[in-house]
This record gives C-alpha cells, structure tokens and sequence, in this order.
C-alpha cells in the first residue's frame, strides 16, 4: 500500500497539528513498516527527521513558481504531483485536501479535528471562519472517509454541517511514544538543571490564548498565593493573553511564579522545539493543569496519563473522553473548585496515588498498536 499525507504541518507547526501529524507517521512505520509513505510538503525541517524513516519520501513543489507560493501549491499545485506518485490512498492531516483530488483515481480520507471556530466564533476573525469552514465542509464532501478524533468532533460535524454519521469514524489519537518512557532520576536532575525548575510545580502545556484559559489557573493561584506558593510551569507561548496573566499576577505579588519555559535560551533548541525532554518536565510536576475551554481532543491529558502524571482538567467537550475518571475535573470558570483541586494534589499523597494509577490504566486506551490498527483498518476499507 503506498500512502500520501499532507506533510506540511510535521515538518512546521510545533505543537497541535504537528504533534498529531508526527506521531501518526512515526507510529504507522512503527507497526507497519512494510508501507510505503509520501509526505507532500513545500519544506523540511528538523521537527521531523524523515530521512530516518527508508520507507518516506518527501515530496516538495518542483517549479520556482510553487516554491514562491507555496500556499498556492498546496491548494491547487500539489494533485499534478499526487497524481505521480501513484499513491493508493491521499490522507489529508489536517481539516482540508488539495483541490480537484477528487478526479483522480485515488482514495481519499480527512482528518478533521475540531469545529471550535463555530462553537465560540468571537475567538476568530471572519476570514479564519470563513476558510476553516470551506476547507472542512469541501473535504467531508469529496472524501471517501471522515476521520473524527473524537465523540466531540464527530458530533459537531454531524450538527453544523450535516456530515452522514456512517461516513466518519472516531479514531482517539496516541501520543509520541517517549510519553510512555520511564524517565531516570538522573536525566530528570539534568532536566531540571537546564530548564532551572522549581522543586515543586504545577504544569500547563499549551499555546497561550483565550481558550486555552490560563488565566483560570492564574485566579486559583491568587486565591491560594497564601496557602499554596507552587509555582506553575508554563509549556508554551503566547500575544495578548500571556501579557495579560503576566499583569494580573504582578497586580497580586506573585508574577514570579509563573515559569515561561520558552522565554529560555534552551526553548531554541531541537530537544525542546521536538519536545523531546517533555517527558522529563511532565514527570517530575506535581499535575498537569488544563483549563481549556474547548477542545476537539486534549493532547496533553493524554501525554499525562501516560507519564503517570495527575491530571486536573475541564468538564467539558472532549476531555473527559480522554481522562474519564482518571482525572480532577472543573468548570472552566471555576477557579474556586480548581484552587480545591491544586490543594488536594499538593496536600493528599493517597489521592496522587490513585490518579496516578487510574491514569496509566486510562493511557492504555490509546495505545500507540491501537491507533495504528484504527488507522490501517480505514485504510484497508477503502
């Protein structure tokens, strides 16, 4: 079976869209190696190391017109190549395929992620909407099979675009397997030495938006900040909303303990930029903390479960299909009962425990042989 992906977001987008898109490709050769993999992208880079891999080739615009415009290529340019590459099946990685794919004689599925542009509109501007709801609603028309990567997107596709049920299936994504590494003590103080973290602390992984809701966390903080004086340790990057928990907690005296890990010298290098010493940082906190708003699947539960890391969340959307009853859960605007759970975590040794071991019994799930036979399993379908 020779197989295409839309290999821009693993080779550019550092976290979102190219986690999912690396961790798929690295666990389909990892469990069906005798494939062969195109990946269709207008660069490489060192996110991804496909050379590492003897059964992808990367595929990239040949004439100096698409080179120039790549956006363009990957729209309407990209099916002359496709169509060379005598590919079985073209699976798009990220909410849209390429244009007039569907003349050619190949099989076609999409990876649809989430439709939170439509559930809070007022967090996008107009022309976002506009082109996110064309690329999804084209692609789950023209393609042969609609990959939902959970209950949550699956039931939103149905609701705002009436996408037929029996044409999407429900493929619960795996994390990059290094999630699952026990970590030694010793990589851990290295760890912890290069990033200078703090003894104890709280963790949030994600892109620092309004969605992503830190600002949550921030106002349980400050109603613990004199009970409770962990710290949290911060995963990501962020415009407006980062400035605007930087002055919230100024306001209230303890902007220092908020951790930006990208704002060290060390977020430029591949190991953190491929997330490579994550692992490390996840298992020696005290919780992962993820106040999202919204979410079409919640990556970073997933990678907590797996390190045997507490897990405190929201109750909404698609979170608790991924954690169940492996985790802490809150309203999104409650910080009083988040500032319970932070209490709870650091104070209550039995109730780490049993999160810690309900967690690793919920990561199996997703294992990463599951997720490589969901996938194949659609592939062979079609």
């Amino acid at each position: 079976m020779n197989i295409g992906y839309d290999g821009k977001r693993a080779f550019q987008n550092k976290t979102g869209l190219g986690n999912y898109s690396r961790s798929l490709l690295s666990i389909l050769n990892r469990y069906f190696p005798q494939l062969q993999y195109a990946l269709f992208a207008p660069k490489k880079t060192n996110l991804f190391d496909v050379d590492a891999y003897q059964n992808f080739r990367t595929i990239q615009p040949q004439n100096f017109f698409y080179k120039k415009f790549p956006s363009l290529w990957r729209r309407i340019g990209i099916v002359k190549q496709i169509d060379l590459a005598h590919l079985d099946i073209y699976h798009g990685l990220s909410n849209e395929l390429p244009k007039n794919i569907e003349k050619l004689n190949i099989k076609t599925v999409v990876t649809i992620h989430d439709l939170i542009f439509e559930r809070f509109p007022e967090t996008y501007h107009f022309d976002e909407r506009y082109t996110h709801r064309w690329k999804i609603k084209r692609a789950c028309k023209i393609a042969d099979e609609v990959i939902a990567i959970s209950e949550q997107t699956k039931n939103d596709l149905i609701e705002f675009y009436g996408v037929s049920p029996q044409k999407i299936s429900v493929c619960y994504q795996s994390c990059n397997p290094i999630f699952e590494k026990t970590i030694s003590e010793i990589e851990k103080n290295n760890i912890k030495r290069k990033y200078q973290l703090p003894d104890q602390y709280f963790l949030f992984v994600s892109s620092i938006t309004a969605r992503k809701n830190l600002i949550s966390i921030c106002r349980a903080m400050i109603i613990l900040k004199d009970i409770l004086p962990i710290p949290l340790v911060i995963i990501g990057d962020g415009k407006k909303e980062k400035n605007e928990v930087k002055q919230l907690m100024k306001e209230n005296g303890i902007e220092q303990r908020l951790v930006f890990l990208n704002e060290l010298p060390e977020a430029k290098e591949d190991c953190f930029t491929t997330a490579a010493d994550f692992p490390a940082i996840y298992q020696q906190a005290l919780a992962l903390v993820y106040p999202s708003i919204f979410e079409g699947f919640g990556l970073p539960i997933l990678e907590a479960l797996w390190s045997g890391l507490p897990v405190i969340c929201s109750n909404v959307s698609s979170m608790p299909e991924v954690a169940e009853d492996a985790a802490l859960y809150f309203a999104p605007d409650d910080s009083n009962q988040l500032a319970q759970h932070l209490q709870a975590i650091a104070s209550d040794q039995q109730l780490v425990k049993i999160l810690k071991d309900k967690g690793r019994e919920q990561a199996k799930k997703f294992s990463t042989e599951n997720y490589a036979n969901q996938i194949i399993k659609i592939y062979k379908s079609l």
